[in-house]
């Protein structure tokens, strides 16, 4: 699969890891740990908003929110809690929400479901933890397209 078929954000992301060695790409997952936004203050008093992804082996926890936007389709945001003693989670968290916030519903829901695979981690990742980040951007899309058809 190629890029084209990717957000311009996470086709830039995925150019940047595919452009690296190995070792080089988990410290480039390790910079995206580090620069995953804390949740909002209304959702850290409100963990029952956030849903856990039971794939990962971390614990990672996750919701979105819709935007209304100038005439457009609403914007998608992400929110991610994930601890910090968890860098591959929380990079692969912060790999989604800076190539896939902010997008409409149509723009995350046409990313294919194999993606993380393009980000060339699949040997230096176990096979668990690359189910996780498969499971995170599922999940992500479920929810879209739930709240997608509530909108509609």
């Amino acid at each position: 699969m190629s890029t084209q078929a990717l957000p311009t954000a996470l086709a830039e992301i995925v150019d940047d890891f595919q452009a690296l060695s190995e070792p080089e790409r988990l410290q480039l997952l390790l910079e995206f740990s580090r620069g995953l936004p804390d949740l909002p203050e209304r959702l850290n008093d409100h963990p029952e908003l956030l849903e856990q992804v039971v794939e990962c082996q971390s614990p990672l926890f996750l919701t979105i929110e819709t935007e209304k936007n100038d005439g457009g389709s609403p914007a998608v945001r992400l929110f991610f809690k994930a601890p910090p003693e968890a860098p591959t989670t929380r990079g692969f968290a912060g790999v989604l929400h800076e190539g896939l916030d902010g997008l409409t519903a149509e723009e995350i829901l046409a990313v294919p479901d194999d993606m993380p695979e393009l980000l060339g981690l699949t040997r230096a990742i176990t096979p668990l933890r690359m189910r996780g980040m498969t499971a995170m951007l599922g999940r992500i899309k479920r929810k879209v397209a739930a709240a997608a058809r509530l909108y509609a």
